[in-house]
């Protein structure tokens, strides 16, 4: 289970996927069913700036040991 809380601090989500659109990084949140939306976790300078977050998140969890992992989107 990932959680994420949003770069401007204002939400802490459970995100099913991660995925870089441009400058911004979107989460999938919503259950199993169909109702899953996507919502911007965070916008940065540069696409090159979005997938070096990504690449954080990644590291996060694969250093996690645990069911659940939270990551604080950075805020540049």
């Amino acid at each position: 289970m990932l959680w994420i809380i949003t770069q401007n601090k204002q939400s802490l989500m459970n995100v099913k996927e991660v995925t870089v659109n441009g400058k911004k990084i979107e989460g999938i949140i919503g259950s199993a069913s169909l109702d899953e939306w996507s919502k911007v976790l965070g916008k940065y300078e540069s696409n090159e700036r979005a997938v070096e977050v990504l690449d954080q998140i990644v590291r996060k969890l694969e250093e996690s040991n645990g069911i659940s992992v939270t990551f604080t989107m950075p805020k540049n």
